[in-house]
């Protein structure tokens, strides 16, 4: 019997308004972490409490991993467009930067 796995790909928006995104396969745990764990140097430690603003679900680690890592590479706009669903604004986001 083949066991599925989720993954989930998730933003968080710290205290200081600023965005973390990361991949995980426990968001609940991994939310708890952030604004629990003692890891001083993590990037979340000095900039609680998060607050989770998105969250998609994979069940193939790759694809979750590819799109993090897609996501990282956005620009403040793309990510608050991806927390309304405004694909028509992210894709007029994208164009402009080809521009």
């Amino acid at each position: 019997m083949k066991t599925h796995h989720a993954y989930y790909v998730y933003i968080v928006e710290c205290a200081d308004k600023s965005y973390y995104t990361g991949v995980t396969n426990d968001i609940d745990r991994r939310l708890w972490e952030h604004n629990n764990e003692p890891h001083k140097s993590s990037y979340t430690y000095n900039r609680r409490p998060v607050v989770l603003k998105y969250c998609e679900r994979f069940t193939d680690i790759n694809n979750a991993i590819a799109w993090e890592k897609q996501i990282k590479g956005w620009s403040r706009k793309n990510k608050e467009a991806l927390f309304r669903d405004d694909w028509e604004e992210i894709k007029r986001l994208a164009k402009s930067k080809t521009e």
